[in-house]
């Protein structure tokens, strides 16, 4: 995200966005995504879910606090390349063990450590308190 705005602004992570109304969650996600990316979905397997209170952050400098759900899918595209719109920096694949280097959002994080993508908090606290041999 741009440094400027959204609710995670300057930070790596996934794409999505809001529900409008009268609009089906599916219909939404494969929306976002072809807004933000313009991608096709050819498959959506809901995943994980949160919610949390988050500030968002918009370009004029106004602040809001919302009550956000997280719905995490796991998709699959038409097999075209990403092309990014003005909501978005930049955009990365990036390899499970490569995620590290990258500022993550917390959401994101979170996600990725729900579906085992990279350790869970408490694994990687006991691998660094293990002493070496």
């Amino acid at each position: 995200m741009p440094a400027d705005r959204g609710v995670f602004p300057g930070q790596w992570g996934l794409p999505g966005g809001g529900v409008e109304d009268d609009e089906r969650i599916e219909d939404a996600l494969r929306r976002e995504v072809r807004e933000e990316l313009q991608l096709e979905l050819s498959t959506m397997q809901p995943v994980y879910f949160k919610g949390d209170d988050r500030e968002k952050l918009y370009p004029d400098g106004r602040r809001e606090t919302m009550y956000m759900v997280f719905l995490i899918y796991l998709c699959t595209t038409d097999g075209a390349d990403p092309v990014i719109n003005d909501e978005l920096e930049a955009f990365a694949w990036v390899a499970p063990d490569e995620l590290g280097s990258y500022d993550l959002n917390v959401a994101t994080r979170a996600t990725f450590r729900e579906v085992g993508v990279i350790p869970s908090e408490r694994s990687e606290s006991r691998n660094r308190s293990r002493p070496e041999r």
